[in-house]
């Protein structure tokens, strides 16, 4: 079985540790990523987190998770 790298990364992130995060952050919810070249460089995702405000976070708190199309959707018209 061959696996393939994606040339852009998950939308969505499962957050596995929020230590040091534990206000701001819940284990094992989804969060969805934004986009930050710069953040990505440095080792942070960008997600919106539990107050509705986007923020960085060290990449190493999360795992990329593929949702199928109507979790996406979901998440998009909650916001």
């Amino acid at each position: 079985m061959t696996t393939t790298r994606r040339s852009t990364p998950s939308r969505y992130l499962l957050c596995v540790s929020n230590r040091g995060y534990r206000v701001s952050l819940m284990l094992r919810r989804v969060y969805r990523r934004l986009r930050d070249p710069l953040g990505d460089q440095a080792g942070l995702v960008r997600v919106v987190d539990e107050t509705g405000e986007d923020y960085l976070f060290p990449k190493r708190l999360f795992v990329e998770v593929d949702l199928p199309r109507e979790a996406t959707r979901a998440f998009r018209a909650a916001g």
